[in-house]
């Protein structure tokens, strides 16, 4: 009588599902530790390339109205009985710098901008403070429209502030641009200024998240002019035309955290600036800087 077979049926033990599980979850751990590697990475390359994007941006805005500083239009000999050039005065700023008509005037150190507009956000806050961010720059040129019978001649002043973010928790700054002009009927003096644009603005954002703007002047020597030439001061007042050179510098911060941790006490990161400016950081935000050299075109031909 033949006996019965068992059958050879291949299976699992328990301790062999269990190595597998263990296994598999290595590996998933793995995947998952390599992919949050390469996303970081990515989103890391993402910011830098965000905050380089719109600082070029902000810096060829900036390039633009800083070469136009002191421009005069020459409309020459003409039948139209319009003066052949700007005859409009510049008129310095002896109590009051928003009201200089200089080419370029920057204020190390300065938040705000203060104007009749009591619309500019957060202004009240911006008043008497100690922080030591962000330079401010005021841009005046001139311009020519034929079609204005008052007068064709025109004077824009742009400027270039910082002001905090009104969230107080937030430790950056947005900057503003404010653009305002004057005119004068012809034939009138310096006296005859009138404030008049129907297309100036005050205090318009054009990029937020920002930790520094810096300003720095050099003559047509190549030698820094500090303190920067200044209206009210009138150690400085001569250099106002004999600006060159105008180094500018913005530093942005990313919009969230960048690092996976604070910096420690003893190794802060550190942001320089153009000169003797230079700050420490401790938190996750990732900060970098944007830097560039604008030649000035109408003004800088003295010593």
């Amino acid at each position: 009588m033949k006996k019965n077979k068992l059958n050879n049926n291949a299976g699992l033990t328990l301790i062999e599902i269990l190595i597998g599980i263990t296994i598999s979850a290595m590996m998933m751990g793995a995947m998952y530790t390599t992919y949050n590697v390469v996303n970081n990475s990515y989103s890391q390359v993402t910011d830098r390339a965000k905050i380089s994007r719109s600082g070029r941006d902000i810096i060829a805005m900036l390039m633009r109205d800083i070469r136009l500083a002191g421009f005069k239009y020459y409309y020459g000999v003409n039948t139209d009985g319009i003066p052949k050039n700007d005859y409009l005065q510049y008129v310095g700023g002896t109590s009051e710098v928003q009201d200089s008509h200089d080419p370029i005037i920057i204020i190390k150190n300065d938040l705000g901008y203060e104007t009749d507009d009591t619309t500019v956000p957060n202004r009240d806050t911006q008043i008497n403070t100690n922080d030591m961010c962000c330079d401010k720059i005021h841009i005046v040129y001139g311009d020519f429209d034929r079609t204005d019978t008052e007068q064709p001649y025109k004077r824009y002043k742009i400027t270039y502030f910082a002001m905090r973010s009104p969230n107080t928790a937030e430790k950056h700054y947005g900057i503003y641009k404010s653009k305002e002009s004057w005119i004068q009927e012809i034939g009138q003096d310096a006296l005859g200024w009138t404030a008049l644009c129907t297309e100036c603005y005050s205090a318009e954002l054009i990029r937020d998240h920002v930790t520094d703007m810096e300003f720095n002047a050099f003559n047509n020597q190549g030698k820094i002019i500090n303190p920067p030439p200044n209206p009210d001061n009138p150690d400085t007042r001569s250099d106002l035309y004999n600006i060159k050179i105008v180094d500018v510098r913005l530093t942005f911060r990313s919009k969230r955290e960048f690092f996976r941790s604070d910096a420690p006490d003893s190794e802060p990161r550190i942001v320089k600036g153009l000169g003797e400016r230079t700050r420490e950081f401790f938190d996750k935000f990732l900060r970098d800087s944007v830097v560039v050299t604008v030649y000035t075109r109408n003004i800088g031909a003295g010593n």
